[in-house]
């Protein structure tokens, strides 16, 4: 069963199992997760529980945000291993955990506004990102990592190319890469990536795909060419 590893100062204070359908996190002791911490909202959080085992955490409309591997969300389907920092608090999700589960409590009224620099830090990357996606018109757009031949690519096609041909929408360089590697393709309001070349060569936050939904911030991997992909959402 899933587990949720709370950490303070580098510090596990809490294992909570996932064996509900709803976790709440927040300031107060009504919440199945409390952080006591003034930069945490009285109800800051939730994990909500598929039915499948899928995992999605939905920010609360909090007062300093909810952030998923150092990315601002609204709600974000969880990966394993995947790192929900509120406040102060680091909390990593586990899916197939290996050690038993504990509990802890703590309480506060009324919510701080957060300062720290890493704080700050974040929600500066997150106006630049989407400040950056509100110039390209509101479309997605590739932003360059590693060995890319433009800075930034705006995703405005049905389909965008990746490649080593000189007819693709969006180069990139390595020996083993297919003319036609990848291709981007919109569905509904999101966009897949969709490996077409020599298999290991796409890559999404460092894992071989086929295919994947792509989330605001992840790291797309194309033979040596690396692009984070921003979606402002």
């Amino acid at each position: 069963m899933p587990e949720i590893v709370v950490r303070f100062a580098e510090k596990v204070i809490e294992r909570i199992v996932a064996n509900q359908q709803r976790i709440s996190i927040g300031r107060i002791t009504d919440n199945d997760i409390v952080l006591d911490n003034r930069g945490v909202s009285r109800r800051h959080a939730l994990i909500e529980m598929g039915p499948s085992g899928t995992a999605v955490v939905i920010d609360n409309e909090s007062l300093n945000g909810t952030f998923v591997n150092q990315r601002k969300i609204s709600e974000e389907v969880l990966k394993d291993k995947d790192i929900i920092t509120i406040g102060k608090y680091s909390l990593e999700y586990i899916m197939n955990p290996s050690e038993p589960a504990a509990n802890a409590q703590g309480a506060f009224d009324g919510t701080m506004i957060l300062e720290t620099k890493k704080h700050r830090k974040l929600l500066e990357i997150d106006r630049e990102e989407k400040a950056a996606v509100a110039a390209a018109g509101g479309n997605p757009i590739l932003v360059a990592e590693k060995h890319a031949q433009a800075p930034q690519y705006q995703l405005a096609n049905d389909v965008v190319t990746l490649g080593r041909s000189s007819f693709v929408n969006i180069p990139v360089k390595g020996f083993w890469v297919k003319d036609i590697q990848a291709k981007l393709i919109p569905e509904g309001d999101r966009w897949e990536l969709v490996n077409v070349g020599r298999a290991g060569k796409t890559r999404v936050n460092g894992e071989p795909v086929s295919r994947s939904l792509l989330r605001n911030g992840d790291l797309i991997q194309i033979g040596r060419t690396v692009f984070r992909f921003l979606c402002g959402s």
